[in-house]
């Protein structure tokens, strides 16, 4: 029969507590890490003639050639760009049936999100532009900007979504404004959240019946309380 020291135990015990201390440290450094996994991909992976792309991108463009043998959560789908933005295919839409849709609108420059200074008032239009291509169903679209503290990401990035189905007679009429133009959503919602005495919030914006775009701020996360943001 085998007896064991306390001693023995103590530091059998002790050593499973390092080990398990030293994994939830990596993995927590992984995630922080990962929330500039978006700033590196309009960085790095855009331009795949660029000097040593297959190593400095991320998430390699499906049409490169390190983009061989990779699945489609380790790459990107780039559907339009210009000079200032890039509209990509969300990782969400991978596995997902024929007809799901989930896009990414984000700026080339570096811009933290909602809470930045320098969040650019033309995003919403090539954002907007970029789903009726999509889609060519206005009233079904919506477009949808997460609060600082509930995003995955530390740069500004709109998702192109759906609304989900009869969604609209949910909304609270107290968190919506009115714009005929989107280049005035960024002012309009952060005059709206000052009115709501909320510092941090997410914007919904979906098409109005004749007529503007209704602009929804949210203290949660938009993405995830209107829209179809996942098939899963």
């Amino acid at each position: 029969m085998l007896f064991f020291r306390p001693r023995c135990l103590l530091a059998t015990f002790l050593s499973l507590l390092l080990v398990a201390g030293t994994l939830v440290f990596s993995a927590t450094t992984s995630a922080a890490e990962s929330r500039d996994t978006l700033l590196n991909i309009v960085t790095y992976c855009l331009d795949i003639h660029a000097s040593d792309y297959c190593h400095k991108c991320p998430s390699p463009r499906v049409e490169s050639t390190c983009a061989k043998g990779h699945g489609c959560k380790e790459t990107t789908e780039v559907w339009e760009e210009t000079t200032a933005y890039v509209v990509i295919r969300d990782r969400k839409m991978c596995g997902c049936p024929k007809g799901f849709m989930h896009g990414l609108v984000i700026p080339r420059a570096r811009i933290s999100g909602v809470e930045d200074s320098q969040r650019p008032d033309g995003i919403w239009q090539i954002a907007w532009d970029a789903a009726m291509k999509r889609t060519g169903d206005e009233y079904n679209t919506a477009l949808a900007v997460n609060p600082a503290r509930l995003r995955s990401q530390d740069q500004l990035h709109v998702h192109i979504v759906r609304l989900r189905s009869d969604i609209r007679r949910h909304f609270n009429e107290g968190r919506i404004a009115i714009v005929r133009s989107l280049d005035e959503v960024w002012p309009v919602a952060a005059k709206k959240a000052l009115a709501m005495n909320l510092k941090d919030y997410g914007v919904l914006v979906a098409r109005q019946r004749g007529d503007g775009f209704l602009v929804l701020v949210e203290e949660g996360s938009p993405e995830k309380l209107y829209t179809s943001w996942t098939c899963k």
